[in-house]
């Protein structure tokens, strides 16, 4: 019953807490780490001490990196080979060398720099996935590319794992060598065992539930393969994440991703809150006044260099400049994975306690300061992009004719290729962007001008002149991007027309109040649709069905808002 009481007593806490901060539109990660604080061992008052209170912490990381798994597709990682795999790995060693040197020259010993560097290189997946996801950003340029960036971290910092507890043995030039070699086979395993899972039993395991049409069984299954991968990982010497991750890259490429997803949600995001409340826990309230100028600098150095670092490393593979400083803002948050590094060091003795304690506290602060980086990533890259007023925007390959500007079209999915196709058949010229490279691939095999592109971002508007442009017609699914959208290209083409899809009336009223010239909501006008087709079989004169149904329109949608309560 102790158990329980204290149980009771952190979701109490927890729900106070993150409904305060969710009304002040405050990250509720930060949330969750003031609970930590609150009921951790360090301060006066309760405190939560049940044993399986890590594991399901744990947990919450397994099913966020599940989650975001599920989002990259094999193909898909090979084509952004070299900007994961090379630049995450590029990031990690840059940022580890750099500070580093840095500290070394400042008079700390080159094994705790060299420990303290490959801290800071670590960035959070825990807190980039849940803040892009609680901001609508997952699917984002730079929440793709940054998410990914962070997950292989993991692997590339797979030898840091080995490296450290040789740094403090006398004999570790030979055991280094062989442990190194040992941990990338082991890596290289845990691959090979997901990825045949993956393609020979995962679909028809799945296949073989849905049949039995039992929600249950397959909330089972999906818990069974998330976890099944990440103790496999984790009993070959790698992390519980990067196993689920795998798992979920294999499950991501099959019919049943988005159920799955909807499926682990619930799992994922109150386990991923009680992950903060542990870090929270570790903060000891009254060692941050003798340490917090070190902490502090320190957190800066983190912050700064990785931002840094990580942005010249985007932009240098041909991403553009917003999209890079967006990332760059993504990975300055420090890392849990830091955490663990730092553990294994202090247990080999590689660093002193008051040093370590100095290290966690400002991983700890460039964790609440990078909550706020990535809550607004955007508005600060675009400042920075804004500084550099010399440098030429950047613009994919378009040939656009600006005698006869085209009208844009963002997203070509199924409802941008049919706008597009209607256009087309009228003559009228027109571009579409989509960040799908699949979509590009498929409409410029049709004969359409499909670029690569993401509608939303301010740099590309900017670059292709929206403002000549006679219409915008965003089909974007996300409501989110479309708001942001609508709003920025009001703010810079206010005589523009903008046409954008809407998912329902909610988000139709949203959209007009951004800018939005028309919005129409897909439930609604499929409704107008049906209901004009039975008025014609009953005989109603077409003029008259026309005049009802444009009406409904004309009043925005006005008749069907007064009677949506009318059941």
């Amino acid at each position: 019953m102790e158990h329980l009481a204290q149980i009771l007593m952190l979701l109490g806490v927890a729900v106070a807490v993150v409904l305060a901060f969710q009304r002040l539109r405050i990250p509720t990660s930060l949330g969750y780490l003031l609970v930590g604080v609150i009921l951790g061992p360090y301060t006066v008052g309760p405190t939560i001490n049940v044993p399986e209170f890590k594991v399901l912490a744990e947990f919450g990381v397994v099913f966020l990196l599940f989650t975001i798994g599920l989002n990259y597709s094999l193909p898909q990682l090979h084509a952004l080979r070299h900007q994961v795999l090379g630049l995450g790995t590029a990031q990690v060693a840059f940022t580890t060398a750099a500070v580093a040197l840095l500290l070394w020259l400042a008079g700390v010993p080159a094994t705790a720099a060299f420990v303290i560097g490959a801290v800071f290189a670590q960035s959070s997946s825990t807190m980039i996935g849940s803040q892009l996801a609680e901001q609508g950003e997952e699917s984002s340029p730079h929440g793709r590319l940054g998410l990914a960036m962070s997950v292989f971290q993991d692997v590339t910092a797979v030898p840091f794992l080995v490296v450290i507890p040789v740094l403090g043995m006398s004999d570790g030039a030979d055991l280094l060598v062989s442990s190194l070699g040992w941990a990338a086979a082991k890596a290289a395993l845990a691959f090979a065992l997901v990825f045949f899972a993956g393609r020979w039993l995962l679909r028809p395991l799945f296949r073989l539930v849905t049949k039995r049409r039992s929600a249950e069984l397959f909330t089972l299954a999906v818990l069974l393969v998330a976890l099944l991968a990440a103790w496999t990982t984790n009993n070959l010497g790698l992390s519980l994440a990067f196993g689920a991750f795998l798992a979920g890259m294999m499950l991501g490429e099959t019919e049943f991703r988005h159920q799955i997803e909807s499926t682990v949600r619930p799992f994922r995001d109150v386990l991923l809150g009680l992950f903060f409340v542990g870090i929270g826990m570790l903060i000891d309230p009254a060692s941050i006044p003798r340490v917090w100028q070190w902490a502090a600098l320190g957190a800066l150095l983190l912050l700064v260099s990785k931002a840094l670092l990580v942005t010249a490393l985007v932009r240098r593979s041909g991403i553009s400049a917003m999209t890079a400083w967006q990332t760059g803002l993504l990975l300055a948050v420090g890392g849990e994975f830091g955490f663990a590094l730092l553990a294994i060091a202090l247990d080999a003795q590689v660093i002193g306690v008051e040093l370590g304690q100095i290290v966690l506290t400002s991983v700890l602060f460039s964790m609440i300061a990078g909550a706020l980086l990535i809550r607004f990533n955007q508005t600060i890259a675009r400042r920075l992009v804004s500084i550099r007023h010399n440098a030429e925007p950047e613009v994919p390959n378009m040939a656009i004719d600006e005698s006869n500007p085209p009208v844009l079209i963002g997203g070509y999915g199924r409802v941008g290729h049919t706008i597009a196709v209607l256009l087309q058949s009228s003559g009228i010229p027109c571009v579409a962007f989509d960040v799908d490279p699949k979509r590009v691939a498929q409409g410029r095999a049709d004969g359409n001008q499909v670029l690569y592109g993401d509608i939303s971002d301010p740099e590309l508007m900017v670059a292709i002149h929206v403002e000549r442009t006679p219409l915008v017609i965003l089909t974007v699914d996300d409501s989110v991007i479309a708001l942001r959208t609508v709003a920025f290209l009001r703010s810079i083409a206010p005589h523009v027309p903008i046409v954008v899809r809407a998912r329902d009336l909610a988000a139709t009223s949203q959209l007009l109040a951004a800018g939005a010239t028309h919005a129409y909501p897909e439930a609604i006008e499929a409704s107008l649709r049906l209901g004009a087709t039975a008025m014609k079989i009953l005989c109603v004169p077409d003029n008259d069905i026309e005049l009802i149904v444009q009406g409904v329109r004309d009043w925005d949608y006005q008749p069907v808002l007064e009677d949506e309560h009318v059941q």
